[in-house]
């Protein structure tokens, strides 16, 4: 392997974090009010899709999976997403309805990281989120078989087309597409502080109240 071949030093790439301190009197009292804090500041600080988050499932017989979907609600009772239920997710949560999210804000040196038990949102609120969302996405639903194997992109284009002239106007809401809401058991608050020595505060669910705990970075 000559040198311009060679894969560029991993070690080379580490960065300094520097924040703010996390405290836990600075906390609020809830993970879902403290969540609100940190993602308006992400707002604020101009993250590209702050909403992006990795969502990690695992079958029934244990195989793990994560990719990235963007997280269309969030309040007291947890933090929703929509997909196919028939996709990989789809059917790891129902297979086994337990999901991890992870927010990796990098560029304001903070992530968050929320692990629970996952229900289906109702008909009435998949349908009326549906119902929100662009012409063109609403036939890409109908469109994708996702996770499915696909022959082309031709075949894809030609099925997207094909449900244009069926529905030119009003795509109905796709018996197989809807909501998932994770619903908070433990979450993570990590600011990446100088020398390793991040802070990590965790909110754990007790009963009906919330415990915080410090873990070690």
């Amino acid at each position: 392997m000559d040198a311009t071949s060679r894969p560029p030093s991993l070690a080379g790439l580490r960065r300094t974090y520097q924040g703010l301190p996390l405290l836990e009197a600075d906390l609020e009292p809830d993970p879902v009010s403290q969540f609100a804090v940190w993602f308006g500041e992400a707002l604020d600080a101009g993250l590209p899709e702050p909403n992006a988050m990795v969502v990690a499932t695992s079958s029934a017989g244990g195989r793990p999976t994560a990719r990235t979907v963007l997280l269309k609600g969030y309040d007291e009772n947890g933090f929703v997403f929509y997909t196919n239920y028939e996709s990989r997710k789809g059917r790891d949560l129902t297979e086994n309805p337990r999901a991890g999210l992870l927010f990796p804000w990098h560029a304001i040196r903070r992530q968050v990281r929320v692990e629970g038990p996952v229900v289906r949102l109702s008909r009435e609120e998949s349908a009326a989120y549906f119902r929100s969302r662009p012409y063109g996405s609403r036939i890409g639903a109908w469109a994708s078989r996702q996770s499915a194997v696909v022959h082309s992109r031709e075949e894809l284009e030609t099925r997207y087309t094909e449900l244009t002239e069926r529905w030119p106007e009003d795509p109905p809401v796709p018996d197989f597409w809807g909501g998932f809401r994770v619903v908070p058991a433990e979450v993570e608050f990590w600011q990446g502080q100088l020398d390793r020595m991040h802070d990590r505060l965790r909110y754990r669910r007790s009963g009906a109240s919330w415990v915080v705990e410090r873990l070690a970075p």
